[in-house]
């Protein structure tokens, strides 16, 4: 459910905005420096139009209220940590200029809220088990055993 206008006081939208603004940025640079490693641009796209869409499915909650998908644990799973969250934002901006879902002052808020949090969460969550720690450690050794193969 994303935060409407105007229910965050001024200076809570200011501070959540430039908490949004420095995560974008970060996230930018991060996908710039490693460019080589980026995702096809299609794969990138469909992932974006696919959490678009998913997010436009809403359900109700209670009187007045609905909710729907986040998308951001989606994003992060198919282009990583930097690129999940610049794809969650466009999302979020569409949303909020198009269909007025959450609005412009509160746009940082949402931000702050689906992208940056639900990516690292959707992010760090699977990439800490222990499966992902010995994957990580074998592929640092260049030792890379076919699927289906246990150790």
């Amino acid at each position: 459910m994303h935060v409407p206008d105007h229910v965050l006081s001024d200076p809570v939208s200011v501070t959540t905005g430039l908490v949004a603004g420095a995560a974008v940025v970060g996230s930018a640079v991060r996908a710039r420096r490693r460019a080589d490693a980026a995702p096809h641009p299609a794969m990138i796209a469909a992932t974006t139009a696919t959490v678009f869409g998913l997010q436009m499915l809403n359900y109700r909650v209670a009187a007045g209220t609905s909710g729907h998908l986040i998308g951001g644990a989606l994003a992060a799973a198919l282009l990583g940590p930097a690129w999940g969250l610049l794809s969650m934002t466009v999302v979020l901006t569409v949303q909020a200029l198009l269909f007025a879902d959450g609005g412009l002052t509160a746009l940082g808020t949402n931000v702050t809220l689906m992208a940056v949090v639900g990516v690292l969460v959707g992010w760090a969550g699977p990439s800490r088990t222990p499966r992902a720690r010995r994957r990580r450690a074998r592929a640092s050794r260049g030792v890379r055993r076919p699927r289906g193969v246990r150790p």
